[in-house]
């Protein structure tokens, strides 16, 4: 089972790319699922939240975590969260796991960037970005994309996952 993480800061559009490739990728004859980190507490399976959103747009599973509960619903109760490899293995076999948050994880990833955000790229300084889904161009050489070329990302994904 493949993971990608799709990391980038708030605002960047990380959640709204997820939304638009998951339906593509799915009629591509992949299987996915998706963790998602949240650093808030939450409820579950609110409609019009992120995990809502990611079943809607066909993701198999979602599995959403934070420092107060994940799920596929567990309550930690106080106890720690656990880490990015103990939700993997918790899912159902898949063609690849999307990974949204964990901007830090040891895995590969895409950069979701904006300009607008004012933030500094993270690609430079991590080793595990395989590529950047931006409205310019990035610093170095890294394969780069549109952020709006759904069809080229999904594409690098595609080939990433097979």
């Amino acid at each position: 089972m493949k993971a990608l993480g799709i990391a980038g800061y708030s605002g960047s559009g990380k959640t709204t790319l997820i939304e638009r490739l998951l339906p593509r990728l799915r009629a591509a004859g992949l299987r996915i699922s998706m963790i998602k980190q949240s650093h808030h507490d939450f409820e579950v399976d609110v409609p019009g939240k992120d995990s809502w959103r990611f079943r809607a747009a066909g993701a198999n599973e979602v599995l959403l975590t934070s420092p107060h509960r994940w799920m596929l619903v567990n309550e930690l109760r106080g106890a720690p969260e656990p880490d990015l490899q103990e939700h993997l293995q918790r899912l159902s076999p898949c063609d690849l796991v999307l990974v949204e948050g964990y901007k830090h994880a040891a895995i590969p990833k895409l950069e979701v960037w904006r300009a607008a955000n004012g933030r500094p790229w993270l690609h430079p300084d991590d080793a595990n970005f395989i590529a950047v889904a931006a409205d310019q161009a990035p610093p170095g050489k890294i394969r780069h994309f549109l952020l709006d070329d759904i069809g080229a990302i999904s594409a690098f994904i595609l080939e990433y996952a097979r």
